[in-house]
């Protein structure tokens, strides 16, 4: 099964009220774009374009430092915001071959859903490839779902169009099922699908949305995947980047809990996506874990302890103590009250703190 994924990731992000491109903003220690990169990891698509826009340079040069090394990323610029049909085009240069005898499948998503899973992805191309779909939307159910694309049903249930919301009518708007700019085409049909694009409607973009409706008309296959709203949810102001945050942490927390690590609340433990714990480890509240941090097995971390890009040996106790770049031995005592500057070590079953002398390299 041949995949390809274009991400989009052009926007400004004007909500988020920040000089930083949008889909640089951090999430658990990863930037959002990323985060949505690693949930194509099952997938390993052949190329991922990512398109960029708003701060092109920064987002170009973020991604190729810290993208997976199995994403075959490559970008592509938008250089005016015509909408995501648009973007959707530009990213298509990005792969080479003639779209009209391609039947592989080209995996479109947005660069601002943090918390959308590899497993969905996957049932999504499964189900996708498995039913021979021209395009197969991810939806979602939605209490409120103002902003987004309602998805527009015949009397049998077949996907027909997305409206967006503002050019939904009272009915439409009152739809609760949304599209989530989350989709998977047959390549094939995809590009002479985006050729019938136009302007004509109330933000005179190129719609991807309106894709659907071309291919549909058509006689096509359309299917959906319905994922949990939470999910699929995007990330448009720094009230979402919370809740966004959040939830990921839980999940993170959860993911330690499951393997090994007690928590004494995990309400009040913060832990980075890339940060690797050993078994038996036991964290106290207040402790904040950063980085590409490593804490080996049997380690009491906290209360009160912030470790950035730092290495713990076994069974080392960190109480009250700030590091950044740092190494600590196995069995060592650290704190109360001591920092760890870049680049220091403490030695193995040393002690050091402010109410301790024993030496710090």
């Amino acid at each position: 099964m041949s995949v390809s994924a274009i991400v989009l990731a052009a926007g400004e992000g004007t909500r988020m009220r920040s000089s930083r491109p949008k889909p640089l903003h951090m999430i658990c220690g990863r930037a959002m774009v990323l985060h949505v990169i690693h949930a194509l990891e099952k997938l390993a698509p052949e190329r991922a374009a990512i398109v960029v826009g708003h701060g092109a340079e920064q987002v170009t040069k973020k991604v190729q430092s810290m993208a997976p090394t199995w994403a075959n990323v490559a970008f592509v610029e938008q250089l005016e915001q015509n909408g995501t049909g648009d973007a959707a085009s530009i990213g298509m240069t990005a792969f080479d071959g003639d779209d009209y005898d391609d039947e592989s499948t080209i995996l479109i998503l947005p660069g601002d859903t943090p918390l959308l899973q590899a497993n969905t992805l996957d049932e999504l191309v499964a189900t996708h490839v498995a039913n021979g779909n021209a395009a197969t939307l991810l939806t979602s159910i939605m209490d409120d779902p103002t902003g987004y694309g309602r998805v527009v049903r015949s009397r049998d249930g077949q996907v027909q169009r997305i409206v967006e919301q503002r050019d939904a009518s009272p009915e439409e708007l009152d739809m609760s099922e949304v599209c989530t700019s989350i989709y998977a085409f047959r390549r094939d049909l995809l590009g002479p699908a985006l050729r019938t694009l136009t302007t004509d409607n109330a933000q005179g973009e190129y719609y991807l949305t309106d894709v659907i409706a071309a291919l549909a008309e058509m006689g096509h296959r359309v299917g959906c995947v319905q994922a949990p709203a939470p999910e699929t949810q995007g990330v448009n102001d720094r009230w979402q980047l919370a809740l966004a945050e959040r939830e990921l942490r839980a999940r993170t927390n959860r993911k330690w809990l499951l393997n090994g690590v007690t928590m004494l609340d995990p309400r009040q433990t913060f832990i980075d996506v890339n940060v690797t714990i050993g078994r038996d480890v036991t964290i106290y509240p207040g402790t904040i874990l950063q980085g590409a941090t490593t804490v080996g097995d049997g380690c009491e971390i906290g209360p009160g302890a912030q470790l950035v890009d730092c290495a713990v040996g076994a069974g080392a106790k960190i109480v009250h103590a700030v590091g950044h770049d740092a190494e600590v031995g196995t069995d060592a005592v650290v704190g109360p009250y001591a920092h760890l500057p870049a680049g220091s070590s403490v030695t193995s079953e040393s002690v050091t703190g402010a109410f301790y002398t024993s030496p710090v390299d």
